[in-house]
């Protein structure tokens, strides 16, 4: 990456100062939080090492649906949603990914009364607390959005602040800006992490001292907390998306009943569900789909959007796969320190990539003697609460 994009990846950044000057920080996980949050502790003045066992965005990032939206109900939700929205739009260009502005509606059908009063009851708190979104019935959507079928719609919620990202491109174009800015990229280095004091130590047993860690290391994260003799209430569970062919270019759509997402993609759609209710093994997890989630979830996204493939509801499937996302108790991550030198940002619900940009800026602020995000605090938790997995894209209706 050139000095000449420099200017573009600086946006949100020109507000820090040289708090960081002088320190020495670890970043594991180059995914989307953790290139973001080492990107801009570098604008801060910290001296950075990122480290991955894989490649750049080789874990969740890589495997996310990219769709982007600030339609929460609860105001911090809200906040975050937004402001990394609005830093996907700063930071993308020709040169770096980009921003897609697609409106996001989600919908609950005929049939479905607690889904569709979920929805409506959201649509106001969202409203109370300034965030532009709308309710409408089924004739009002096909009115609005004709690529859907909504003959079966109770009622839908609508967001326009939204739209969509490649997870790969925005992680590339942030590790790029990283090193540009002098974080020193290790990939192909699995490596432990210890606390107090804080380390980080290589695969051949180099010890790599420095004065504070941070943990992005999406569901592995767990595993090196357990390491550090620190327990993590969190779940890593497993989830399936496909790309098909066909011509989609608006809305981004979660069907609540039926129980799947879909947004357009470069070449046709991008559509997922299949999440799995149990706790997976990230070293072990099955990364390919299962053999019939393909053609049970296309019969579904071609229910709703018939006329992509002009009713012939052959989407000509370009690609399915898994993926893992991490879960807690109360469906709000992890994001902060855990001890002094040690700090984690995991169990986004599906989540992470969507909130990345605003995520990692907080926690870069953080880190230089700032505050955190209270209601995210790791430590709320004990480390051996029991809890049952549950889809992050779902509505919540407290």
């Amino acid at each position: 990456m050139s000095d000449a994009d420099e200017p573009a990846l600086s946006a949100g950044a020109d507000t820090f100062t040289d708090r960081g000057a002088g320190l020495e920080i670890a970043v594991v996980g180059a995914g989307a939080v953790g290139v973001t949050a080492a990107y801009d502790l570098a604008c801060e003045g910290v001296d950075v090492t990122l480290y991955d066992r894989g490649g750049v965005a080789s874990g969740a990032s890589g495997r996310a649906a990219g769709i982007c939206y600030d339609a929460f109900a609860d105001g911090l939700d809200a906040e975050i949603a937004g402001d990394a929205i609005e830093r996907f739009r700063a930071l993308s260009g020709d040169e770096t990914f980009s921003f897609v502005e697609c409106p996001y509606v989600w919908l609950a059908r005929e049939g479905d009364p607690e889904r569709a009063d979920a929805i409506r009851d959201q649509v106001r708190r969202m409203q109370d607390n300034g965030i532009v979104a709308l309710e409408m019935d089924g004739d009002a959507l096909a009115e609005r959005f004709p690529a859907l079928r909504t003959d079966d719609v109770a009622v839908a919620g609508i967001a326009g602040a939204a739209g969509y990202v490649d997870p790969g491109e925005y992680t590339a174009s942030l590790a790029a800006a990283a090193t540009g800015t002098g974080v020193a990229l290790e990939t192909e280095t699995p490596v432990d992490v210890r606390s107090e004091p804080a380390r980080v130590i290589r695969p051949d047993g180099e010890v790599h001292a420095v004065d504070a860690v941070l943990v992005a290391a999406g569901a592995r994260t767990k595993g090196l907390l357990a390491d550090a003799g620190i327990p993590l209430t969190v779940k890593p569970y497993r989830v399936q998306a496909l790309v098909a062919t066909g011509d989609l270019a608006e809305p981004m759509c979660y069907d609540a009943t039926g129980g799947f997402y879909l947004r357009p993609h470069a070449t046709g759609l991008l559509a997922g569900d299949g999440t799995e209710d149990r706790e997976a093994d990230p070293a072990a997890y099955d990364r390919e789909a299962d053999p019939t989630f393909a053609a049970d979830l296309l019969e579904r996204v071609a229910h709703r959007v018939p006329g992509v493939t002009d009713g012939d509801h052959e989407y000509g499937l370009e690609r399915a796969w898994a993926g893992l996302c991490t879960a807690t108790p109360d469906r709000d991550p992890l994001v902060g320190a855990v001890r002094d030198d040690l700090y984690v940002a995991t169990g986004f619900q599906g989540h992470g990539f969507m909130r990345a940009p605003a995520v990692g800026q907080r926690l870069a602020k953080e880190l230089v003697g700032g505050s955190g995000i209270d209601a995210f605090d790791p430590t709320r938790f004990d480390g051996d609460e029991a809890f049952p997995v549950v889809e992050g894209m779902s509505l919540d209706p407290n």
